[in-house]
């Protein structure tokens, strides 16, 4: 059967749809008794949200797409863009029109936005602490299930660069798959084979963690490697070896990466640093949606 790469936008798309209308229906189920209680039918309104403290905006196509599955109707009106830097107090977004769907994406809505933000007010702060490096800072597939398109979209809002969407988009050989082969050439080189046979427009990428296997993935020709908790003096010592030769393989450094240590990790000239925390351990930046009824 042919593996030949696909147009990917409607896989993406589709992890944006099923999302947002899989968050809404775990919400609101049978429907919103609260609402359906307290507020007269036709009865319309106005909403406010805010930012509680500085940040990253990021989720406001998001929060857009939520509320027009609510009710089209719904008037979203964005005062600020994905990306921008908004300080406490800031208005972000108004949404006026029917109280009723507009209370119910409220939670939906602003679940999106304060986990994007607080994923792209992050990823910032990485991009700001290695900006006078050529170093570009990863996320990784440490994403919450189900919300993998959200996550690293903020991580792109906040000025960071996406690696592999999935299993599907790369070919990234790790210390298992490497063990399996055999050793970190045998499995570039069927690596290398498979993308041929396959007909796969993807990079190859192989991960090492000494200097030995990184002289035999260089005999292998990988688009980049990946050293993984390498100290900073055998990093150093990585990037001189591997700029020394003739063919040019992209480095990204990975393993415990902080804020701490992630300047000292560009400076030694790696191209690419993987974060982890980026996703896996969000500090959710704290918004609020205020109704008019004025």
């Amino acid at each position: 059967m042919s593996m030949i790469q696909k147009d990917c936008s409607d896989f993406y798309e589709g992890c944006r749809s099923r999302a947002i209308m899989l968050a809404l229906e775990e919400d609101r189920y049978t429907g919103d008794i609260t609402t359906m209680a307290t507020i007269e039918d036709g009865q319309k309104g106005s909403a406010v949200v805010r930012a509680k403290e500085d940040g990253v905006v990021a989720g406001l196509e998001a929060a857009r797409q939520v509320f027009a599955a609510c009710d089209p109707s719904l008037s979203v009106v964005l005062h600020c863009a994905d990306g921008d830097r908004v300080k406490k107090g800031a208005v972000v977004m108004d949404v006026k029109g029917p109280l009723a769907p507009l209370l119910l994406g409220e939670r939906t809505a602003l679940n999106f936005m304060q986990r994007m933000s607080g994923i792209a007010t992050r990823t910032r702060e990485f991009v700001d602490r290695v900006a006078h490096t050529g170093a570009r800072i990863l996320d990784t597939r440490k994403t919450a299930p189900g919300l993998r398109y959200f996550d690293k979209d903020a991580v792109r809002i906040g000025g960071g660069v996406n690696h592999r969407f999935g299993l599907f988009d790369m070919i990234l050989i790790k210390d298992n798959h490497s063990d399996a082969s055999g050793g970190i050439g045998p499995a570039l080189n069927r690596a290398r084979m498979f993308r041929e046979k396959h007909q796969l427009d993807v990079k190859i990428e192989a991960e090492v963690r000494s200097l030995d296997e990184l002289s035999s993935a260089l005999a292998a020709r990988p688009d980049r490697i990946l050293l993984d908790n390498f100290s900073l003096d055998l990093m150093r010592e990585a990037v001189e070896y591997v700029h020394s030769m003739p063919n040019k393989v992209e480095l990204e450094a990975s393993g415990n990466m902080s804020l701490h240590n992630v300047r000292e990790v560009a400076e030694t000239g790696v191209d690419f640093i993987s974060v982890g925390e980026l996703t896996h351990s969000v500090r959710a930046l704290d918004l609020s949606m205020t109704i008019d009824l004025g």
